[in-house]
């Protein structure tokens, strides 16, 4: 829960000033609209995307299940730029914010109030706690937030208790508020339209939802476990929700009601930092200073969720999708990687808090907004509650986009750069094995067996598109008349096209006879690629090199080069051979190919 809440309780460090500017004294109210929708909406919907992605994957891959092949895998890919710009946009939002607070307090010396320079540091320092082990980063979490809600405690306990005794604030805040709205319905109506500019209170679920891995699950099975983790995930959300929300509440009433207008506007001493500035000036330098120490440290941890969060996503998509080598895999490459983007969009933004809040509501919108739709189409049978939840999210995004789209200006850049990166790395790695491994049904066993007696591997490449012993007899005499076969016998191989859409998977082989002529059959996306890697494993599995029969293709060579890059299949014969020259460097160890 602490590694979810130093994103997720972190936004106090600097939601109550956003709150008032956005919506002024009506604030508190639009806050309760934010803590509404936690409740009704966000939660609901998570605890059921924790049951339908148990192994952290959140809304991508409920949505990629329900949306298949291509249609599903692109829709995908754009939301891995939200979910870029959500992860990327907090850690360099918070390393920013947390600059403002050192740069604002009074202790620190002059040599250090260097917004860009120590904000890149702060994030410099997170990719190391990430180098050194991600244990390191889970205790650092759980001390951090345990302080930063205890001192949030203290503050906001504090403040309502002065409030009470006190009632002439909060008869000033509410002639206030009547100043600026004096209509009740219109009051509410405002904060309905106002609410969305408050999404960032709702951050931290997609991420919560990410870190389940990590999640304890006990029980005799793996199935016992599995389903103890979604709960313990789901206490997980609802404790963050709770403590969120009794916290948003509270700082969003005494920062309309005790923090001066002026001091919360642009430049003034609470902008950014209304409970700093309550802490400071109520409690003094020494505590104030403490507690900017606290927010400090969480800001510029909060950080560590998003990290946790892509080192999650990345490996079980880009690798997968062919659009990341498998070294994307490992955790550390992955750290600098993500550590020097942060640095990059850090220094475009010039580390400016308000201009990345756009940006990372529009990223954290668009997720919880899918992960409504994916719950919606997933369960049928409570659309009538989930419909409602997901049109209110669709509605959150749209306005916010239009309110500030630079927020869906950055996710474009992320979008274009992924969907560039998986096509040119579909590309560069089109003549790879592209397989996980092979498995065999025991028929398929046995014809392998009864060919490596004969010492003899011979294997026609046959389209599947007979099926009748006259079919298998007729394409045996062919391939006989073409490539003067030695009078053995034969296996025909079929490979039917699977999703191409997928980069790699596991060749089940499945053996038939038919007419007396052995047929090895399998699916695949790509077609070549599986030959080649059947013609390797049988080679290391018989120590005989096998020799595979292909019959010329007629037609365009490029339209058949375009036709495999996009369906997997196309020139089989010289791709499959080209695969099987980079797999095998060595000639005369590698499997032979025919064409006549």
């Amino acid at each position: 829960m602490c590694l979810t809440g130093v994103d997720y309780f972190s936004t106090l460090g600097y939601q109550p000033s956003i709150a008032f500017i956005a919506a002024g004294y009506l604030s508190p109210i639009a806050t309760l609209v934010i803590v509404l929708l936690t409740w009704i909406g966000a939660v609901p919907v998570y605890n059921r995307i924790a049951a339908l992605s148990p192994h952290g994957q959140g809304s991508l891959s409920v949505l990629e299940d329900l949306l298949p092949r291509w249609r599903g895998k692109a829709f995908v890919l754009c939301l891995l730029g939200f979910a870029a710009t959500d992860f990327v946009i907090t850690m360099t939002l918070s390393a920013a914010d947390a600059t403002a607070h050192i740069v604002d307090n009074p202790f620190v010396p002059a040599w250090m109030q260097h917004q860009l320079v120590v904000t890149l540091i702060l994030l410099t320092a997170l990719g190391a706690v990430f180098l050194k082990g991600f244990k390191e980063a889970i205790g650092l979490a759980v001390a951090l937030v345990a302080l930063y809600i205890a001192l949030n405690v203290v503050v906001i306990g504090y403040e309502l208790a002065e409030l009470v005794q006190h009632p002439a604030a909060f008869t000033a805040w509410r002639y206030n508020l009547f100043a600026q709205e004096p209509n009740l319905l219109m009051m509410v109506a405002t904060a309905l339209i106002l609410f969305p500019k408050l999404a960032l209170g709702l951050s931290g679920f997609e991420t919560g939802v990410a870190v389940m891995p990590h999640v304890e699950g006990a029980g005799g099975t793996p199935d016992e476990m599995l389903q103890s983790r979604i709960r313990n995930t789901r206490k997980l959300l609802k404790s963050a929700a709770l403590i969120m929300s009794l916290l948003l509440i509270g700082s969003s009433i005494v920062t309309a009601t005790l923090v001066p207008a002026e001091a919360l506007r642009s430049g003034g001493a609470a902008d950014g930092r209304a409970l700093a500035f309550l802490a400071h000036r109520d409690f003094g330098e020494i505590f104030g200073t403490f507690y900017d120490i606290s927010t400090i440290s969480i800001l510029w941890f909060a950080g560590a969720s998003a990290m946790a969060g892509l080192l999650n996503l990345v490996p079980q998509y880009m690798p997968r999708y062919g659009m990341a080598p498998d070294w994307a895999r490992a955790g550390r490459p992955l750290v600098l990687i993500i550590t020097g983007i942060c640095l990059l969009v850090t220094v475009i933004f010039d580390a400016d808090v308000n201009k990345q809040g756009g940006a990372y509501a529009t990223g954290v919108l668009v997720l919880m907004t899918s992960a409504a739709i994916a719950v919606t189409i997933a369960i049928p049978r409570r659309r009538k509650f989930f419909v409602p939840i997901a049109l209110i999210f669709v509605y959150t995004t749209i306005l916010n986009i239009f309110e500030r789209p630079e927020g869906i200006q950055i996710a474009a850049w992320f979008i274009a750069a992924i969907i560039t990166a998986s096509l040119v790395s579909r590309v560069m790695r089109s003549t790879e094995l592209r397989i996980d491994g092979v498995e065999y049904d025991d028929t398929a066993q046995r014809f392998v067996r009864d060919a490596v007696e004969q010492k003899s591997v011979r294997i026609i490449a046959s389209r599947p598109n007979g099926g009748s012993a006259a079919d298998y007899h007729r394409k045996l005499e062919n391939a006989q008349a073409s490539h003067h076969l030695p009078d053995t016998s034969v296996l025909f191989l079929e490979v039917a096209p699977d999703d191409a859409s997928d980069f790699a998977n596991i060749l089940r082989i499945q053996g038939v006879e038919i007419g007396g002529h052995r047929i090895l059959r399998c699916t695949s996306p790509a077609i070549p690629n599986a030959i080649a890697g059947l013609l390797m494993d049988l080679r290391d599995r018989t120590d005989t090199i096998p020799h595979a029969y292909f019959g010329w293709t007629e037609g365009n060579p490029i339209a058949y080069l375009l036709k495999f890059l996009a369906f997997g299949e196309g020139d089989t014969a010289p791709v499959c051979r080209e695969v099987l020259r980079k797999a095998e460097p060595d000639a005369t160890r590698r499997p032979r190919i025919h064409v006549g």
